[in-house]
């Protein structure tokens, strides 16, 4: 039975991308998608479909002749791409209650799509959580994972809180092989983000941020006297929304988006603001191609 996240034609769609990796960081230069080790092993690993560009010699032609598609054949001493997942499922992404708007289950369908996209085109593909447990999928690599993936990501449900820039410094350090890294949250955390994510600069990954936030913290249509409380510390603060109050959030949140866009482009990192109001079909399909994170 297919998860919730997806349907089959869904699927079918993302079958045709690939995620882009402009610097792998693992000693391949510059633009190329993968590296290869010289080594001795011919030993069979996988397929994937064939691209533009790649070695005829490798092709398949006894499962191209059976099923009129092109496939390579990987061998296991191939270095594929490495891609990291890594989604924040503190309290604060479980919000608002519509689960069409809902930014944690926007987001793990955004990564459920993104590692299906990866595993396959032949990539390594590993998800984790940023809860206090980290739990962790793979790494895996091979279309048969998908299905795995997808069902792994949607039994994940909201808890505690997220320290990013503890949880990007620990990453960094027992992550694995670097490669592509895209975090999916809200960023909000108290205790910032800088010193996390240059933790991954500097290891050697090349990484995307998928800023997620919901259209009400965008636009909040909310006006009046208010108490609002922190759903991740329970902390309350009484406040009376009028058009300045609003105008001045407005204005914070602009100053916000703008200063980590800022911080990202200057260390070659994509930055997506991501409103979960858009269909994540559009999101995938236009958006992350226009910005270069798939093609």
């Amino acid at each position: 039975m297919m998860p919730a996240l997806f349907d089959e034609a869904a699927l079918r769609k993302l079958e045709r991308l690939t995620l882009v990796a402009d610097s792998v960081r693992v000693g391949v230069m510059k633009g190329e998608r993968r590296s290869r080790k010289r080594g001795t092993s011919i030993e069979f690993a996988d397929y994937r479909d064939y691209s533009r560009g790649d070695d005829l010699r490798r092709l398949d032609w006894n499962v191209y002749a059976r099923l009129e598609r092109p496939f390579i054949k990987l061998l296991e001493e191939e270095e594929d791409l490495a891609v990291h997942l890594l989604v924040d499922n503190s309290r604060s992404m479980d919000w608002p209650d519509d689960p069409e708007q809902n930014k944690l289950r926007y987001a793990l369908r955004l990564c459920g799509a993104l590692g299906y996209i990866a595993l396959h085109a032949g990539d390594q593909v590993s998800v984790t959580l940023l809860d206090r447990e980290r739990r962790r999928w793979g790494p895996y690599r091979g279309r048969p994972n998908s299905l795995r993936l997808l069902q792994f990501l949607d039994a994940v449900s909201a808890a505690g809180e997220t320290n990013l820039n503890a949880v990007l410094q620990d990453y960094a350090l027992r992550g694995g092989r670097p490669g592509l890294l895209l975090l999916l949250s809200d960023m909000l955390s108290p205790a910032g983000y800088r010193e996390g994510l240059n933790a991954l600069l500097a290891r050697g990954y090349e990484v995307g941020i998928l800023h997620v936030l919901s259209p009400d913290e965008l636009q909040p249509p909310l006006a009046g006297d208010l108490k609002l409380v922190d759903v991740e510390t329970g902390e309350d603060a009484e406040i009376s929304l009028d058009g300045t109050t609003l105008a001045a959030y407005d204005q914070r949140l602009r100053d916000w988006q703008a200063e980590l866009a800022s911080f990202s482009a200057a260390r070659a990192m994509h930055y997506v603001p991501v409103s979960t109001g858009t269909p994540w079909e559009r999101l995938v399909l236009r958006t992350l191609r226009a910005e270069g994170v798939l093609r």
